[in-house]
């Protein structure tokens, strides 16, 4: 079962909203170990528990069974509470940060008037108080597609900014000189013919490139950082097995802001700014506990995440995608700041606890410190080792059953 889990998360086709695991993270009280298991150990948590409590229904007058179903329900619950209540955040500063939700239709986002949205994000960072370190706008929340670099809105691969983003830090230089902005754009790479990747896309004039869903961090003195976005979702942006699924691609529905393969980064990308080094994670990246771990290992003293939450409309979806960014919390003890196009940003803590949040259809901005944290947990050094274990595991089972069908089968062997 564990085995199955764990290959959502690395396999093509990935889908760890499944996860057992991640069913805690609307109470993270009780799997505060999860900085030492990540989510694994709470899917195995819950196949022993079941296990040892029908054990002892079927044999409810074995008192022993009843003793053991009890001790490995209780046990991690006790020792989770009293890590929660004793947990102390490492004195490693801190840093001001406003998360903006500017509160655009998805589905208007990226059909409706750019002019507009532009506007109403200048306006709210003219909200932003005085004083913040960073600015954080949600996943693709400027519009338009840029290339790389510089992003240039040319075709023709403009060596200098568009106008918008020189826009964006003439505002962060008049309104917020000490900020650094990061904010989700849609941006382009070009490659020569050797050079091309297995995802890039052939234009007409024989010039390679790759689509990314990028976070951008800019700041007053206009060096430009990117971070592209390396777990995506299937179908609205990754075709999985693409020698088997490409040619399906025209079927793709449009649920992500983009359509079809984009272009997949690597590892969490850090950015320092403040004498702070922070992780800009992408929505989806949001829900692979290993791979948030890969910003952390990168040096990343706190995590942003940047989200587009509303394609479910008001339903639980967002909500529970809000609540999943606890179990990173807990799982690498890293504050976290969100910020999404609407549905819920907020702050949440080294424990899993939120702070301040905006809720559906809400726009505004918030303001809060997060606390910074340079330790690394077993799990963030480790990784996700109760699911490979539990690969090596399940191949000794069928090697096994293989070797005893064998002999069984053999009339040589007693």
């Amino acid at each position: 079962w564990i085995t199955t889990e764990y290959w959502y998360t690395t396999g093509e086709f990935s889908w760890p909203w499944l996860i057992l695991g991640n069913g805690f993270s609307h109470d993270v009280r009780l799997v505060q170990w999860y900085e030492y298991t990540g989510v694994f150990g709470g899917s195995l948590w819950v196949l022993v528990s079941n296990i040892c409590l029908f054990e002892a229904l079927r044999a409810p007058r074995r008192t022993g069974r009843w003793i053991a179903a009890a001790a490995v329900v209780l046990l991690p619950t006790g020792a989770s509470l009293l890590r929660y209540a004793t947990y102390a955040q490492p004195d490693a500063g801190s840093i001001r940060v406003s998360v903006v939700q500017p509160n655009v239709d998805c589905y208007d986002k990226f059909n409706g008037s750019a002019e507009r949205q532009e506007r109403n994000l200048i306006d709210l960072i003219a909200d932003v108080p005085a004083g913040a370190q960073f600015i954080v706008l949600p996943e693709t929340a400027v519009p338009g597609y840029y290339w790389e670099p510089a992003l240039g809105p040319s075709p023709l691969f403009a060596a200098t900014p568009g106008a918008f983003w020189t826009e964006l830090t003439d505002t962060l230089r008049a309104l917020h000189p000490g900020a650094m902005l990061i904010t989700g754009a849609n941006t382009d790479r070009a490659y020569g013919r050797s050079a091309r990747t297995r995802t890039a896309r052939r234009m007409s004039d024989g010039t390679w490139y790759d689509h990314f869903n990028s976070a951008v961090g800019i700041d007053t003195t206009g060096r430009i950082r990117l971070h592209h976005k390396a777990r995506l979702v299937i179908g609205a942006e990754k075709t999985p097995l693409p020698w088997l699924f490409e040619w399906l691609d025209f079927l793709v529905i449009d649920l992500g802001g983009t359509l079809g393969q984009l272009g997949v980064g690597h590892d969490g990308t850090t950015f320092d700014h403040a004498a702070a080094t922070v992780g800009p994670a992408i929505c989806y990246e949001g829900l692979y506990g290993d791979f948030f771990g890969s910003f952390v290992r990168n040096g990343a003293e706190a995590m942003f995440i940047i989200s587009n939450d509303g394609w479910w409309g008001d339903t639980p979806g967002y909500k529970h995608l809000f609540t999943l960014s606890r179990l990173r919390a807990v799982e690498h003890r890293r504050a976290i700041a969100r910020s999404a196009n609407t549905g819920r940003s907020g702050f949440i803590d080294a424990r899993g606890d939120v702070g301040q949040t905006l809720g559906w259809e809400r726009r505004g901005v918030l303001t809060d410190t997060l606390a910074l944290n340079t330790e690394q947990t077993f799990y963030t050094r480790y990784g996700d080792w109760i699911g490979r274990t539990a690969q090596l595991v399940m191949l000794l089972c069928i090697l096994y059953y293989i070797a005893y069908r064998v002999r069984k089968k053999n009339y040589l062997v007693p």
